[in-house]
């Protein structure tokens, strides 16, 4: 083989449809857009217009409530990630891990508000943790394994959980 004979696949390359050049082409006059009109005008698109009925998202009922002005961004780290970073040498278990120890072993990217640390895989190794938040199988495992985990995060008082 040479490289005069290289080619792709048959059907991996794909030529344009030209539109817009002459009835003969078939993609003419209008060029695939039908008849005049808003539709036919070009970066105009009526989302969510049903004929002038009331739209399906104005005939549903509002509802939620997203606290995003006092919302915490937390990281997510699952005790999988923890053990995996342990066993390839770059966290130390003899001190505590808290997300500035996550960060500079390259867990996490960035430390935002705070770490939040959930039960997927399986942690082998005794760990003192100190994060915002905790899943209560994420914080068994640890303590199963020897481990501690201590939670940073303000402790909710009865009158805000029955909200």
């Amino acid at each position: 083989m040479e490289l005069h004979q290289l080619a792709g696949r048959p059907g991996a390359r794909k030529t344009r449809k030209r539109i817009g050049r002459g009835i003969g082409s078939g993609k003419g006059k209008t060029g695939g857009r039908g008849g005049k009109g808003q539709t036919a005008r070009s970066g105009v698109r009526i989302k969510g217009f049903e004929g002038g009925q009331m739209p399906l998202h104005r005939r549903l009922p509002k509802r939620g409530f997203r606290n995003t002005k006092f919302a915490r961004k937390l990281n997510e780290v699952n005790l999988g990630r923890i053990q995996a970073a342990i066993d390839a040498g770059v966290l130390d278990v003899a001190g505590k891990i808290d997300d500035a120890a996550l960060v500079k072993a390259g867990v996490l990217r960035r430390a935002k508000d705070g770490v939040r640390l959930l039960g997927g895989g399986e942690i082998k190794a005794k760990v003192a943790l100190s994060v915002y938040g905790a899943s209560k199988s994420a914080v068994a495992a640890v303590e199963k394994a020897g481990g501690t985990v201590e939670i940073l995060a303000p402790r909710a008082e009865a009158g805000e959980q029955a909200a």
